[in-house]
């Protein structure tokens, strides 16, 4: 214990323990100096998972400093965390073997003969051809479109089925046309609604016309030969209904076989129409 001196040369020692000097003590024997680097255990700490889902809300709105801001959190889920499998495994019996749709079959020996012959392939198809010409590539079409009010402007048929454009006067802003069609000679009827594309002057300066666009769904099965499909458009507007039917004799497009050929440089095409 330290030694106190007093004024009568007494010299008295204090009873309180002296603490000890919480920095370690220098190795003996050994140097130090200042420009060593310190040296760490080397640990390695195993990743934290993250946080749960409010947790992670709440710390996106700490960060999002702007007024208004939202943070899109997205959530992952494992299956195994779900208590499902990581693998499913699919084993087909005998009987079980996938099948393969009949277009593609067809479209795959085409392409065989295609690689095996030295000139373009030749071959016939199935599909809906009018029965009438375009009314936009008949001379009276404006006459037709100011006596009716409406008229089709042309139409054309694909693999889904019918697309095709209508012309109506603008009599008023708020107008419906639909296109009604049947694909058994009007024992039913169906309908679908056209929408608007585009509106155009006149040719005659008058006024202006707005153009609709409309798609009728044919379904595979009804691509038979000399299966017929017939529609008629119609125009509802300031409580009046107009009618573009063919003069009577409804537009009508009839299935047939139709000729292709296809080159020879088309060889792998089969794999765009898989």
């Amino acid at each position: 214990p330290p030694a106190v001196h007093t004024s009568s040369g007494m010299t008295l020692r204090s009873s309180t323990p002296a603490q000890a000097d919480p920095r370690p003590s220098k190795p003996q024997g050994s140097t130090f100096s200042s420009c060593d680097p310190a040296l760490r255990p080397i640990i390695r700490r195993r990743a934290r998972s993250l946080p749960t889902s409010p947790t992670r809300r709440k710390w996106a709105a700490e960060q999002c400093q702007v007024p208004g801001c939202q943070s899109r959190m997205n959530r992952v889920r494992f299956a195994d965390a779900l208590g499902l499998e990581l693998t499913e495994v699919k084993v087909f019996q005998t009987g079980e073997d996938p099948s393969i749709p009949l277009h593609v079959l067809s479209r795959l020996s085409i392409n065989s003969d295609l690689w095996y012959s030295s000139s373009d392939l030749e071959f016939t198809m199935q599909c809906l051809v009018p029965d009438f010409q375009q009314p936009a590539d008949c001379v009276d079409f404006s006459s037709r479109l100011q006596e009716q009010q409406v008229c089709l402007e042309r139409v054309t048929s694909s693999d889904l089925g019918l697309s095709g454009t209508i012309q109506v006067r603008n009599v008023a802003f708020e107008k419906r046309v639909s296109v009604r069609y049947t694909f058994d000679q009007w024992k039913s009827l169906h309908e679908a609604c056209a929408r608007w594309h585009s509106s155009i002057p006149e040719k005659n300066g008058q006024g202006q016309v707005d153009v609709f666009t409309f798609f009728l769904p044919v379904p595979p099965f009804l691509l038979q030969l000399c299966s017929v499909v017939q529609f008629a458009a119609r125009y509802q507007v300031n409580g009046w209904e107009y009618w573009d039917n063919n003069r009577g004799k409804n537009y009508s497009l009839t299935c047939r076989t139709h000729p292709l050929k296809m080159p020879r440089e088309c060889e792998e095409s089969w794999i765009h129409f898989i």
